[in-house]
């Protein structure tokens, strides 16, 4: 068979009730973004798989509703994600206060409890300035009390002979 007669094969003319559903047709069509040949396509498609109850088919409104619900959810859950991790940074940051207290007052008495990130990162025995380790416990350089209470760890931790100063930073030195 010929491209022409092919093309000739598959054509159906069909004559609608009136120019205002023919008009309503077009109209849906270019509104879906897809030709008026298309567009009858899919909905008459749609029509005789509902009819002959196709298993696990779903017609597209359907399955438009369900990415719209599907979008809704995604967007509750970004914001409940957003909300949990702004309330888990206040808990850090509350957390992180607690912690330096002890090495705030001057005459703190009892046993002082060290930031264990600081000593974990210490004893990985790399050589870290302080605005690296600053960094890695997340804390402000602005937060002075927060600053000086790294300080203190680290001159404690010095006093103790657990680490050195260098030229590049502290460096742990307990074996």
């Amino acid at each position: 068979m010929g491209k022409t007669k092919e093309i000739n094969a598959r054509y159906i003319y069909t004559y609608l009730p009136s120019v205002e559903i023919a008009h309503d047709w077009k109209t849906r069509a270019k509104k879906a973004g897809v030709s008026i040949s298309d567009f009858v396509y899919e909905h008459v498609s749609n029509s005789l798989r509902q009819e002959d109850g196709e298993e696990g088919y779903k017609p597209r409104s359907e399955l438009i509703g369900q990415l719209r619900r599907k979008d809704e959810a995604i967007e509750k859950l970004a914001e409940d994600s957003r909300v949990t991790r702004l309330a888990l940074e206040n808990v850090e940051r509350q957390l992180r206060r607690y912690r330096a207290e002890p090495f705030l007052e001057e005459n703190f008495r009892g046993v002082r409890k060290y930031d264990r990130e600081l000593v974990e990162l210490l004893q990985k025995g790399q050589e870290v300035d302080s605005d690296h380790l600053l960094r890695i416990l997340k804390i402000n350089p602005k937060q002075t009390d927060l600053v000086r209470a790294v300080s203190n760890q680290i001159q404690n931790l010095q006093a103790y002979g657990l680490i050195r100063k260098t030229r590049r930073g502290w460096k742990w030195t307990a074996k």
